[in-house]
């Protein structure tokens, strides 16, 4: 049974890609992960935040007693050319990649054009094989047009891609008013993936404390639903891959993502959930029903049930909308 796939220009054993969690966190845990069974592994993400802070001490710390010592600012690049991040992540991606041949993909999380982008050259040095870029930017300002958010989006990739000659995915949300566009727009600026969705950060209140608190709640099945829609609509639309995230917990959501047109399928919290072993469960699980229904290879597969090979296109439009409120309404 063949289950290879290619994504970001890379040949996969399998679609399975572990997401940016914690469960990379942990060079054991890697090699753990290609133990088990998973194609690839997106490393925990790294902050705009982090990235900033780092460069900033370096600038009070280079900056502080020059007026006593001006003559030891000689021996320092000048601080607004030299920007430092985390050695750790670094160092971390070097250790990993010496134990696993699995490909590793860096994560960079940020929300703003500017000088954290050129850290991307760092982590290819590192050896990372690609990145992938989480653009986190909620617009809480009224003053903030949709097509600004949009602009800041395409100046980020184009700025991360000037940088590195490893591909490089862009993590979108949802929320964009045309998607479909958006997508476009990415992709015509070189991004070499899409991945669909990322997740924004929904906080909680804590009735004791009266406090806004973190509280993350692992992905459902339910979930898959609106990253399968938007693959299917968009696959062979696009020169970019397409990966699915969110709410692939078996072999039958993978399945179904190959289906309407997924490169690779990511996979967090049925791991935190289920244990790495669930890995191999989801892998016997493709092979049985692939053998089963007669395919010999995924590639049979991807793209079968996208909306351009669909008998019935509506079906991941508003018609279908319409039929499924009727439908749920004649049951009772």
């Amino acid at each position: 049974m063949d289950l290879t796939t290619t994504y970001l220009g890379m040949k996969l054993k399998n679609p399975l890609v572990a997401s940016a969690s914690p469960l990379s966190e942990s060079v054991e845990n890697i090699v753990k992960l290609e133990d088990k069974g998973i194609a690839a592994v997106v490393m925990h993400s790294l902050f705009e935040e982090q990235l900033v802070r780092e460069a900033r001490e370096l600038d009070r710390h280079l900056v502080s007693g020059t007026e006593s010592y001006a003559e030891s600012l000689s021996y320092f690049p000048e601080p607004r050319e030299f920007v430092v991040g985390p050695e750790e992540y670094l160092d971390h991606i070097r250790k990993a990649k010496q134990r696993v041949k699995v490909p590793l993909i860096a994560s960079l999380n940020g929300c703003s054009s500017g000088g954290w982008t050129k850290y991307a050259r760092n982590l290819q040095e590192a050896g990372a094989d690609a990145l992938e870029l989480n653009i986190y930017f909620l617009a809480t300002r009224a003053d903030v047009a949709g097509a600004d958010i949009e602009e800041e989006y395409l100046r980020i990739l184009k700025s991360v891609k000037e940088n590195v000659r490893i591909p490089v995915a862009v993590k979108m949300n949802p929320f964009f008013s045309s998607l479909a566009h958006m997508a476009r727009r990415l992709d015509q600026a070189g991004a070499d993936a899409l991945v669909l969705f990322n997740r924004f950060y929904q906080p909680d209140i804590d009735l004791e404390t009266l406090d806004v608190v973190p509280n993350i709640i692992l992905s459902t099945p339910q979930a898959m639903r609106l990253p399968m829609r938007w693959i299917a609509i968009l696959h062979g639309r696009l020169k970019a891959d397409l990966a699915a995230t969110g709410g692939i917990h078996t072999a039958e959501d993978v399945l179904k993502m190959l289906m309407a047109g997924a490169d690779a399928t990511m996979l967090c919290s049925t791991l935190l959930r289920n244990g790495l072993d669930h890995i191999g469960v989801i892998l016997e699980g493709m092979e049985r029903w692939m053998q089963e229904h007669e395919y010999t290879c995924v590639r049979q597969m991807q793209g079968s049930m996208s909306q351009k090979s669909c008998a019935d296109p509506a079906a991941f439009e508003r018609a279908n909308y319409m039929k499924a409120l009727q439908t749920y309404r004649k049951s009772f």
